[in-house]
């Protein structure tokens, strides 16, 4: 319980205090009192001994002293020193020092509110002499006062942003915010109001919310495109002595289709060459339209059309590009004139009341004269000629003219290379087509050639065209038969049987298709021939009983005539062979005669060709590899080359009766040679069988015919060890050291230099020394 006393220590301190270090603020009595509002009720707490529940404190103090803060108090402080105070919590030693014996609580530091806005802390009352608590800990906040000590700031520096030109007064731009760090509930001191300080009279800010507007209507892009806006936003709801900031906005005024396309020159002139190909290009034409984007795309088109020109629009740079339709002749119209117009692609709807969007010019074309090539008056020739056409006849006419005003003099040549056989010629001033050869029809039915017509002033301007030329047939070839016919005759035939049906072909194409007619040269007693009317016919035995002994094979000769004019007709004959046959008319066995005057060759006889000419191959080759082995270079090319070896003696030996010094039956009978028989000259150390040189390939290489002699004398005991020579033309392979000779060195050795003698390795260490010394460098 407190006193009356303690509560009259309390109002004088509130009297003696300022009120911003009071521990207590209007409306917080109750809470001084130990009192708290609940439910809008004041209940009275029971053992309460604390006067106290908070404490404000401002921030930023300047002062050199130690800001106080307040002073603790318990009703079981007498005065009389025995009471120790002691605080604990946030800052507690640090931020807040409390005199153990007052009571007093001090700030050791300016404090932030911005930092940290309010601190809890505990405080105990104990006795100083025992420690024993007289209070239960309590706790307590010291709340930091906020001070006008930050400036607004803006979320950005710098803010982008664009608005369509010729917008209305009043278009929202952009929304700029600024954010003030101070207490937002406390004072003005976060209450932030915008204004404009750079941008009028263009745009202007709201003050509560930081929009910027468009303030003046019919802001044109094409006049100014870009602006800087400053906005600025001051604290303390604008009043003098606030804190401001500011940022800049950049607005950029969007593009709309608020210009019409229009020529800066309404009248535009072009010139094109008379031999400008069909669609390329003669000119550019350029509207001008101050927009940009889709806004600023045209298209160009010709009013009415015109039959010659056109114009297209060139996506990329927005041009009119003038174009051929029709081949320009520079002879026949010189000049062309056509009005074009130009126009948007995109329109928007609240600008083309009252305005045009499209623009129209005049387009003037003057056609400039080239020198062109002669013109064939036909594009191809097709020209007819019969196959019996004799050489140097009359083929055709082929005709060109130079389209030039000046009408120059053209020459005519065929071009060798489309014929090759050189069966036409052409007089190269009329142009009239001639045949060198006689034409086969059976050999070509066209002739394809290419005629070139060229300006004989200027033989750089040529034509060619392609002449086709069709033989016509003439009836110059007798039908034959179709085919080879393989026909037999059965001994025990009966006569009118039929044995062959036989048909014909002709290379001549008639107009009116192929009529054969087929008959006998003559009266045959064996055989008949019906004629069919189809182009084909029969062949009929008039007889029967035919023998293959009598005659195996009848030669029946058939002429066969075509209805054409002049008419043709050839004799074929048909070889009719006798066989035997079964009862019901099948081939038993015939013949094997071969058939002289058979139109083709048997199985047989082409067999024969076949091996004759394999055999006539094999002597081809043989022949050659003999020549072969005959120029293949010998093993020493010098008479007095030693081929064998050769051992010499030094004594006569004894006569015809000594035979112990040469063995006569050797010379008499070479072949036969005693194997066991050893060398008289030497003492063998014990006894060897005899050794026969192995055989030499013909083909044998020169290397490893000497590499398998030394081998085998090597490995021989009973050779020759002394007075044998043995020279084979073999000087081996190159040395890296090239040649030594003195053959195609210097005319002088000092005009050489042996420098690199020394690079040859050690083997020629010694000769490097002698050479490298007398090069002349060295010795001077």
């Amino acid at each position: 319980m407190l006193t009356n006393q303690v509560l009259l220590l309390l109002l004088m301190l509130s009297v003696l205090w300022p009120s911003s270090a009071l521990p207590f603020a209007p409306g917080n009595i109750g809470k001084l009192f130990g009192m708290a509002e609940s439910d809008g009720r004041i209940l009275q707490r029971s053992k309460r001994g604390w006067m106290w529940n908070q404490f404000f404190l401002l921030e930023e103090y300047t002062g050199n002293d130690h800001q106080y803060v307040g002073k603790l108090h318990s009703n079981m402080d007498k005065g009389e020193g025995n009471v120790k105070y002691v605080l604990t919590g946030e800052g507690a030693g640090t931020l807040f020092l409390i005199d153990e014996k007052s009571g007093d609580i001090h700030a050791t530091k300016r404090l932030d509110r911005e930092e940290k806005a309010m601190y809890t802390l505990n405080a105990k009352v104990l006795d100083r002499n025992t420690n024993a608590e007289l209070e239960a800990d309590t706790e307590f906040n010291i709340k930091i006062h906020d001070i006008n000590d930050n400036a607004p700031k803006f979320e950005k520096d710098i803010y982008f942003a664009s608005v369509p030109e010729m917008s209305e007064v009043g278009t929202s731009v952009v929304t700029v915010t600024a954010t003030d760090a101070d207490d937002q509930t406390y004072g003005n001191s976060a209450k932030l109001v915008y204004s404009i300080l750079q941008g009028q009279p263009y745009f202007s800010v709201d003050s509560e919310n930081g929009t910027i507007k468009t303030a003046l209507p019919g802001m044109d892009r094409e006049v100014k495109e870009h602006y800087q806006v400053v906005i600025q936003a001051k604290d303390m709801a604008g009043q003098m002595g606030g804190l401001s900031g500011t940022t800049t906005v950049s607005i950029t005024l969007s593009d709309v289709n608020d210009s019409p396309p229009r020529f800066a020159n309404h009248s535009f002139r072009v010139t094109a060459a008379e031999s400008t190909d069909i669609g390329g290009a003669i000119g550019r034409i350029k509207a001008d339209d101050p927009d940009v984007g889709r806004n600023a795309e045209m298209e160009y088109s010709i009013v009415g059309g015109h039959d010659i020109f056109n114009i297209i629009t060139d996506q990329t740079t927005q041009e009119g590009v003038i174009i051929i339709k029709r081949a320009l002749d520079y002879e026949s119209k010189r000049d062309y004139e056509f009005r074009v117009e130009v126009k948007n692609t995109y329109l928007d709807a609240r600008f083309i009341h009252g305005l045009q969007f499209k623009d129209y010019a005049t387009v003037k074309v003057t056609v400039e004269d080239v020198d062109e090539p002669p013109v064939f008056t036909r594009n191809p020739y097709i020209i007819e000629v019969h196959e019996d056409t004799a050489a140097g006849s009359f083929v055709g006419v082929v005709s060109a003219r130079d389209p030039d005003a000046d009408n120059k003099p053209v020459k005519y040549s065929i071009d060798r290379h489309t014929d090759l056989e050189r069966l036409f010629n052409i007089d190269s001033v009329n142009g009239t087509i001639t045949t060198l050869k006689a034409l086969d029809r059976e050999m070509s039915k066209w002739h394809n050639i290419s005629v070139v017509a060229t300006e004989i002033n200027n033989p750089r301007q040529t034509t060619r065209v392609p002449v086709f030329i069709k033989v016509l047939d003439v009836n110059d070839n007798a039908p034959e038969f179709a085919m080879s016919y393989d026909t037999f005759v059965c001994e025990n035939v009966k006569a009118g049987q039929l044995i062959q049906t036989i048909s014909a072909v002709d290379t001549d194409e008639p107009l009116v298709g192929h009529k054969f007619v087929f008959s006998m040269s003559a009266t045959n007693p064996n055989f008949t021939i019906d004629d069919r009317q189809d182009n084909t016919a029969n062949i009929l035995t008039r007889r029967g009983g035919f023998s293959r002994h009598e005659m195996s094979v009848y030669f029946l000769p058939v002429v066969i005539s075509d209805n054409d004019y002049p008419i043709q007709s050839s004799t074929s004959t048909l070889i009719v062979r006798v066989c035997a046959c079964d009862s019901r008319g099948n081939m038993q066995s015939c013949n094997s005669e071969v058939l002289p005057f058979s139109d083709g060759l048997t199985t047989g006889a082409l067999v024969a060709i076949l091996l004759c000419v394999i055999i006539l191959l094999m002597i081809v080759v043989l022949f050659a590899a003999l020549r072969r082995q005959r120029k293949k270079e010998p093993l020493i090319i010098s008479k007095e080359d030693v081929r064998d070896n050769v051992v010499s003696y030094n004594d006569e030996g004894g006569g015809e009766e000594d035979t112990q010094a040469f063995d006569i039956g050797t010379l008499r009978n070479p072949e036969v040679m005693d194997a066991n028989k050893l060398r008289r000259d030497i003492i063998p150390e014990m006894l060897f069988p005899f050794r026969r040189t192995s055989p030499i390939k013909d083909n044998a290489d020169v290397r490893d015919f000497i590499n398998g002699r030394l081998q085998e004398n090597d490995a021989d005991p009973t050779a020759p060890p002394y007075d044998s020579l043995a020279t084979y033309a073999y000087e081996g392979s190159g040395s890296l050291a090239e040649s030594l000779s003195s053959l195609e060195s210097a005319a002088t050795e000092g005009d050489q230099e042996f420098d690199y003698l020394g690079n040859w390795g050690p083997q020629f260490k010694k000769l490097a020394e002698m050479y490298i010394g007398k090069s002349p460098d060295r010795e001077t």
